[in-house]
């Protein structure tokens, strides 16, 4: 993609999001501090982590519980994706969501974990148009005018024409159903996070709905110019960035820079990247308690420390984090000189499940 290409700014229903490179939902990530950070460092928006219809119906706002539900001051527009099995649990789900504050409501039929799938949730959907479609409907209903709904789907099932047929029948039953936008991954739910995502397979999605429904892409967008590559090959509305963001909330101002027709920026410092931790450390803190925030923690820091040039040493240190008194130790030992990072190389990007 040519540097000086402007991208057309993201409209979601009603919610301005503006450059269309945003988070996307990540079960297990996608925190309000996660969010946070990504929105300080440029994403336009976030997704929150999936969360069960079931266990927003019963969610009690207890210590233990209550961040599921919280939106920071700084975060809108933010949006809560919701997974579950029955059209009528569904939509209260929503209904909760909506309480909450969230400004879209965006629903699961994507998630190709199997424990999901054999409680005919997540990606299961694809494979029965009918009570999917009935789900968007339901959703819908139910949620106010003013607040747009989306959906997140994989390209099917499998790679057979039934898979697409029905793919193509729900995306159908989402434009009638007045849903808002669409984010569609480039593998099945059969491939999980194994082979490429077939990035063309976005361009007939675009081409099939016109300018019905907003598209989404997302698979294997792991660096800035990957963003925007995505949505100049394919001509999607815009781009949500999932594993390719966790411990790199710069690739959103790298992607930014970029779009602006500027050079990559460099990737950041190690005082920078401290900084950026010890930030993130007491959002943890303050959305956990201090008790929970260092185990918490934990997986944060080891996906930060793929910046860092001696990135494997500092890798194993961060794994025996327990304490805010050992991340400082960490930091004092690893972080003291302010050494030029490194961008994340693509083969480090695990198997972290997209919601």
């Amino acid at each position: 993609m040519s540097p000086s290409v402007q991208l057309r700014p993201l409209k979601i229903g009603n919610v301005s999001i503006g450059f269309p490179v945003v988070q996307a939902a990540l079960s297990g990530y996608s925190d309000l501090p996660m969010r946070v950070i990504a929105r300080r460092h440029g994403a336009s928006y976030t997704i929150c982590e999936v969360m069960l219809d079931q266990f927003l119906l019963a969610l009690q706002k207890r210590q233990k519980t209550k961040h599921f539900l919280d939106i920071h001051p700084s975060e809108p527009p933010v949006g809560g994706q919701l997974m579950g099995a029955e059209p009528e649990q569904f939509s209260a789900g929503a209904a909760k969501m909506v309480e909450a504050g969230f400004d879209i409501i965006d629903v699961n039929f994507g998630c190709p974990v199997k424990k999901v799938l054999g409680r005919c949730r997540g990606g299961f959907h694809l494979s029965q148009p009918k009570v999917a479609i009935e789900i968007l409907r339901r959703t819908r209903d139910v949620v106010p005018d003013s607040i747009p709904v989306t959906v997140k789907m994989r390209r099917g099932i499998d790679d057979s024409q039934q898979s697409r047929d029905h793919f193509f029948e729900i995306m159908d039953g989402a434009i009638s159903a007045g849903l808002a936008a669409a984010t569609v991954h480039g593998r099945t739910v059969e491939q999980r996070y194994i082979g490429p995502s077939r990035w063309e397979f976005l361009t007939e999605v675009k081409q099939h709905v016109g300018d019905r429904i907003k598209i989404l892409g997302s698979g294997d967008l792991f660096a800035a110019e990957d963003a925007l590559r995505m949505i100049d090959q394919t001509g999607i509305d815009g781009v949500t960035v999932a594993r390719g963001a966790i411990g790199n909330p710069w690739i959103f101002k790298q992607a930014l820079a970029l779009a602006a027709g500027k050079p990559l920026p460099d990737p950041p410092r190690l005082h920078r990247q401290a900084s950026v931790m010890r930030d993130h450390f007491s959002l943890c803190e303050s959305t956990y308690t201090a008790e929970r925030a260092p185990l918490l923690m934990r997986k944060f820091c080891i996906k930060y420390s793929q910046c860092h040039p001696n990135h494997d040493v500092v890798r194993l240190a961060f794994a025996r984090l327990r304490s805010r008194e050992q991340f400082e130790e960490v930091l004092a030992e690893h972080y003291a000189e302010d050494l030029a990072g490194r961008y994340v190389p693509r083969e480090v990007h695990g198997s972290q499940a997209e919601s």
